[in-house]
């Protein structure tokens, strides 16, 4: 689980999008950002999350926030991933899961019994001077953009 808490300076980070275009926490200087961190595409509860932010994209941007999505996927998982769900954000691919474990995500995980490493699913907000103002630890994946807008 993550260590960091609002107040914190959110980590800088500079990743590849789907489009393979170099995407840094600097770029959003001066706008709220929403970063969250997901285990994969293609999966049923990914999917669930990414769709609901896709249903909500217009009232997440009405209140100020741009998304980001990270999972260690590739930039062409990603591209996939977006064009079969007509998602309205990008995703970076952290392949080498730095920003995974530099913000807390990546870790050992239990599921059915079994132990393993892999993604801890969590959103951050970040606001626009670079602080996280919030943090969602326990995502809802199909209720994902009601638990940013009350935030």
């Amino acid at each position: 689980m993550t260590h960091l808490k609002p107040g914190d300076k959110a980590p800088a980070f500079s990743l590849n999008n789907q489009d393979g275009e170099t995407i840094s926490l600097n770029n959003y200087k001066g706008k709220k950002l929403v970063l969250f961190f997901y285990p994969k595409d293609n999966t049923p509860g990914c999917t669930a999350e990414a769709c609901d932010l896709r249903d909500n994209f217009d009232a997440l941007t009405k209140k100020g926030y741009t998304l980001l999505g990270i999972s260690p996927d590739s930039e062409k998982k990603h591209q996939n991933f977006i064009k079969k769900f007509d998602l309205p954000f990008s995703l970076l691919a952290d392949t080498e899961q730095e920003m995974l474990q530099a913000y807390g995500c990546w870790g050992q995980k239990k599921f059915m019994g079994k132990e393993y490493i892999g993604v801890h699913r969590t959103t951050f907000l970040i606001d626009e001077k670079g602080k996280i103002s919030d943090v969602i630890a326990k995502v809802k994946t199909k209720e994902h953009a009601a638990q940013i807008l009350t935030s």
